[in-house]
């Protein structure tokens, strides 16, 4: 009896190791998957031309080029998604690894420069490509998030030394406070607009001496009407919450301050819901590196912030198709 016991707990045993087996087999098979370059890039590029299908000409352009270039329109639009999704925040790395591992991948690779300028010229492009997703996603959607976070673009000291975007003066970065880091950073403000479900609405970039509540007249610009947007105490303003109410029926709710005359407590599910927008930022700065950016023009630094959020957008596109969580953002890509 004891020794058909034995038999079968050493079967038993042996059938577990060929299951952790198996499934380490398959997770290292969607490990190489996830860091294929070239994998990763072309399921960008066929979102990409499966959405401007009817805008494109036979060469996947946008413009037309009296000389054929050597990558397309389309190709530049997933090359930049696919740098963002990798996590690498300097370009000039992410060129000579392309040259230097992935040469016959991309056998056609343009210079870094060109790059650079065909990508600033399609900022339009891009922005149609989140915005059209995001849509689809957001289907159905009635409640929705707004919250700001700081865009540094170079430490305190430096501030005045700094030339950096500084090529108007309607545009130049300044000095602004954050109330979650509490202290002062000088760049920019990144105000985001989501669903309950972490999924990119409307965006601005703002200065950051620029307080949240003024953004609040760009929400009735955005398209949004007949919802609840639910807000921190920064854009607390009786003023535009009639205002918002009155133009397009969107219901801000905000906490009240404990010193207010109407005084309530902030629903639980509310607290609870905001947190998924915060979950987003932290993920835009931990796999995106956000706040890690080199360029020295406010449109280079606005198209890279939005090719980051086209890459956050894509990524939940994937998940949604693969039957994934929503927003399991580093494994999206690995089918």
């Amino acid at each position: 009896m004891l020794k058909i016991m034995l038999i079968k707990n050493i079967k038993k045993a042996m059938h577990n190791t060929d299951i952790q087996y198996l499934r380490s087999k398959k997770h290292h098979l969607n490990t190489s998957i996830m860091h294929n370059l070239k994998s990763n890039f072309d399921k960008f590029f066929n979102i990409t031309k499966s959405i401007f299908i009817n805008r494109i000409n036979s060469f996947d352009n946008f413009f037309f080029y009296r000389n054929k270039p050597k990558m397309s329109d389309c190709q530049i639009i997933a090359l930049a998604i696919t740098g963002e999704t990798l996590g690498i925040d300097s370009e000039n790395y992410f060129w000579g690894k392309l040259k230097s591992d992935h040469a016959k991948d991309f056998p056609n690779l343009i210079d870094r420069s060109n790059f650079n300028r065909r990508r600033k010229r399609l900022y339009p492009y891009i922005e149609q490509l989140n915005q059209t997703i995001a849509v689809r996603l957001n289907e159905g959607e009635n409640i929705f998030l707004v919250d700001s976070i700081p865009i540094p673009i170079c430490k305190n000291a430096r501030e005045k030394q700094s030339k950096v975007c500084k090529e108007n003066f309607e545009t130049a970065p300044d000095k602004g406070y954050s109330a979650v880091n509490k202290s002062y950073f000088y760049g920019y403000k990144l105000h985001l607009l989501t669903s309950v479900k972490g999924i990119f609405h409307s965006m601005d970039l703002s200065k950051a001496s620029v307080h949240d509540v003024h953004y609040l007249p760009q929400v009735k610009q955005s398209g949004l009407n007949r919802c609840t947007l639910l807000a921190d105490k920064g854009y607390l303003s009786a003023t535009h919450q009639l205002d918002l109410f009155t133009s397009c029926q969107v219901n801000l709710q905000t906490p009240k301050r404990s010193n207010q005359k109407d005084y309530k407590l902030y629903p639980l599910i509310y607290k609870r819901v905001r947190k998924r927008i915060e979950t987003l930022f932290a993920q835009l700065c931990d796999q995106f590196m956000l706040k890690r950016n080199y360029a020295k023009t406010v449109l280079g630094l606005s198209v890279r912030i939005l090719t980051k959020i086209t890459a956050v957008t894509l990524l939940q596109l994937m998940n949604l198709k693969n039957d994934k969580p929503l927003n399991h953002l580093k494994y999206a890509l690995a089918n």
